[in-house]
């Protein structure tokens, strides 16, 4: 009997041993649990951020989108009026072409008018024969339509004056509308890159993520087995405990060693303490 009791006691001595041995194994591997635990929420986290900032960008860019489209509609537009209105400056060039075909100016319109005066004041002033009155009304009425031919002329030509500034204005506004198009396009393909170049990162943390994945399930299930064998290790060191009334005996640093321990694992998972852990946890330091 006293062999079977020294036998009993010696397995209880190496079962507690167990015990402790196990209680910091559990301890590591939960450490490290944890820290893989906390890159994975890391890796989330900035998942999360970077699809925050994709939903933003990605309605930056359509709005760019938008844009490119009214601007391309301004632009044809101004473009097409351009093109009527290079069209006009042709047509009005033509004319004059035809009205100043085979016509040599030889004097300004004032000296004409001049002249014609002259000549009017002339057939009412002297008294001159009607042969030479009728010369000079025949005079009078070719300066006179020779000025009324460079009075037109000069119309056609500030029609292509005109007609040239309407078509320099026309154009120089398609410019600025073709220059706003690429500008709102150049920016908008900017803000594709970027939402592109999120994916790549998500994609990137993701596969990262497999690795990180696979060693936390492998540290929680080591985890898991070690509190198993740890629970029922336990349960046969109490069983034996009991036998030699050794619970009642366990001194007193013992107990406040393992409670210590138990109360550090609550801090790191930050739950809440009991008052019986507070003081347990003072009497450890005192």
């Amino acid at each position: 009997m006293t062999g079977n009791l020294d036998e009993l006691r010696k397995e209880f001595h190496e079962k507690r041993k167990e015990l402790s041995k196990l209680r910091s194994q559990i301890s590591s591997v939960n450490s490290q649990k944890e820290e893989i635990f906390k890159q994975l929420r890391s890796s989330k986290d900035k998942i999360a951020s970077h699809l925050q900032q994709i939903r933003s960008i990605t309605s930056q860019r359509d709005e760019l989108t938008k844009k490119v489209k009214e601007f391309k509609e301004e632009r044809n537009k101004l473009n097409q009026d351009a093109k009527e209105k290079l069209t006009s400056k042709k047509n009005v060039e033509v004319d004059k072409k035809n009205l100043v075909s085979g016509f040599d100016r030889k004097q300004s319109p004032s000296k004409i008018l001049s002249e014609i005066k002259m000549l009017e004041e002339k057939i009412e002033i002297e008294v001159i024969p009607f042969s030479k009155e009728k010369e000079i009304r025949k005079r009078i009425k070719e300066l006179k339509s020779e000025y009324n031919k460079i009075k037109e002329v000069s119309e056609k030509w500030k029609n292509i004056d005109a007609a040239s500034a309407d078509f320099t204005e026309a154009r120089k506004k398609a410019e600025v509308s073709h220059q706003k198009v690429k500008e709102a396009a150049y920016l908008s393909q900017e803000k594709h890159e970027e939402v592109n170049k999120l994916y790549g990162s998500i994609r990137d943390l993701k596969k990262s993520e497999a690795p990180l994945a696979e060693k936390y399930l492998q540290f929680k299930t080591e985890h898991n087995e070690l509190k198993n064998s740890f629970e029922g290790l336990k349960k046969r060191v109490d069983e034996l405990a009991k036998l030699f009334n050794e619970d009642e005996h366990k001194s007193f640093k013992e107990k406040v060693r393992e409670k210590t321990a138990e109360v550090k694992d609550k801090i790191k998972k930050k739950q809440k303490l009991k008052m019986e852990d507070i003081l347990m946890f003072q009497a450890s330091k005192e």
